[in-house]
């Protein structure tokens, strides 16, 4: 009896501070909806050709012009705009094009005004590394580097799990494709119970694990009101 009469007391109070999460009006598709926003890289066409990407390092041959290819111990990497430094062209923009593209564009530029029929051979020597963003309710917000096929709930690992003010069934996932940014909205609770698929995340993908109000308007109670104790052993509601 005493328990019912706590609940009927404090449970009001406490729907009256707040409901929802952070993320409740973001109008991000969710459910299946969601698993069809963001498809899994394997469900996704993959290029048949890779694309140079900021900080690629990248192997520039010239033939029998050595001092326009670059030493194999020493490749040029990529800047954050996706340029290049090349002896005599300068800055070359390189993002985005192939390998085969790069290395017609530079025996072009090499043609118009300094060798005659150049033939230039382009490869990438390492790639960039590839990385996720985990913000919002976790332990250790950060930037993570990840290595082939990460799931949402390995993302939320390296992150070393989500906060106790966490709002686990809205957890958003944005990504860019094609210069168009995409967002969807994930329930943690029912990928652990495996009633849902843990969504494949790609390199860039940002993580934002919602804030419970009420989970935070519980805490707040808690802390502050001076039956907590009482409450939670007769109730035994955990803190």
């Amino acid at each position: 009896m005493l328990r019912k009469l706590l609940i009927l007391l404090f449970m009001p109070l406490l729907a009256a501070c707040a409901t929802g999460s952070t993320l409740s009006g973001s109008n991000l598709p969710t459910g299946a909806a969601a698993y069809g926003v963001l498809s899994s890289p394997e469900a996704m066409s993959v290029p048949s050709e890779y694309r140079i990407s900021p900080f690629d390092q990248l192997s520039v041959n010239v033939f029998q012009e050595p001092d326009l290819s670059t030493p194999s111990n020493a490749p040029l990497q990529v800047d954050a705009s996706g340029n290049i430094n090349m002896p005599l062209l300068g800055t070359v923009s390189a993002g985005g094009m192939t390998t085969a593209q790069l290395g017609s564009f530079i025996a072009a530029r090499l043609a118009n005004r300094y060798l005659k029929n150049p033939q230039v051979t382009v490869a990438v020597a390492s790639t960039a590394p590839e990385k996720v963003t985990v913000q919002g309710e976790v332990t250790q917000p950060g930037v993570y580097d990840i290595k082939g096929k990460t799931t949402l709930l390995q993302a939320i690992a390296l992150a070393r799990g989500e906060t106790r003010l966490a709002a686990t069934n809205e957890v958003a996932v944005f990504r860019t494709i094609n210069g168009q940014r995409l967002g969807a909205l994930f329930n943690l609770d029912e990928i652990r119970r495996g009633n849902a698929a843990d969504t494949a995340l790609m390199s860039n993908d940002i993580v934002i694990v919602g804030h419970s109000r009420s989970k935070e308007a519980w805490q707040n109670f808690l802390s502050v009101n001076p039956m907590m104790g009482v409450f939670r052993a007769v109730t035994g509601i955990a803190q």
